[in-house]
């Protein structure tokens, strides 16, 4: 390095603004870019468990029975598939850290309310269509066993008739 070069560098250093930040005594500022951790909006996800199947390290948990969606922090990388390959976009990444603790923990989200009112009136719906389908397939058999009852009622009519008409037959 040259000595033009060097002080041309030290008076830049010297008159402009420091190369890095004045952390403890100022709030810390994340470029973009930076990843911290998978945020979840749990007013859009759908519980699809597109992230649980494309995440490698395995760190997220999707439980449709109970409604949740965990996230082990200390096993998650951060490599966005989950961000990139959810459907509903509810994934996100903050640019904040979480903060340092001593012990392993695991994040869950249980659904919103909103949410869990979306879900029942889905499955009270679903039950009254069931409920209907069950009528009209009763109705259906109903109407089967009256026509095959009137069938029957025919048959043994003719029949009847046709052996009576063969007993007569018979004795002549």
């Amino acid at each position: 390095m040259s000595l033009a070069n060097f002080v041309k560098t030290e008076l830049k250093n010297l008159m402009g603004s420091p190369a890095t930040e004045k952390y403890p005594e100022g709030p810390a500022t994340y470029k973009e870019g930076t990843r911290g951790h998978v945020v979840n909006d749990m007013d859009a996800c759908v519980l699809c468990g597109v992230c649980q199947m494309r995440c490698p390290t395995r760190a997220i948990t999707v439980d449709k029975k109970q409604q949740t969606w965990s996230i082990r922090p200390f096993s998650c990388i951060q490599c966005r598939r989950c961000v990139d390959n959810c459907p509903k976009k509810s994934l996100s990444i903050a640019k904040e850290y979480t903060e340092p603790d001593t012990t392993k923990k695991q994040f869950d989200y249980p659904l919103s309310d909103r949410q869990k009112a979306v879900l029942a009136e889905q499955a009270r719906l679903a039950a009254e269509r069931a409920a209907a389908a069950l009528a009209a397939k009763r109705a259906a058999a109903q109407k089967d066993d009256a026509a095959s009852a009137g069938t029957v009622k025919t048959e043994a009519a003719r029949g009847t008739d046709s052996t009576a008409g063969a007993a007569d037959k018979a004795e002549q």
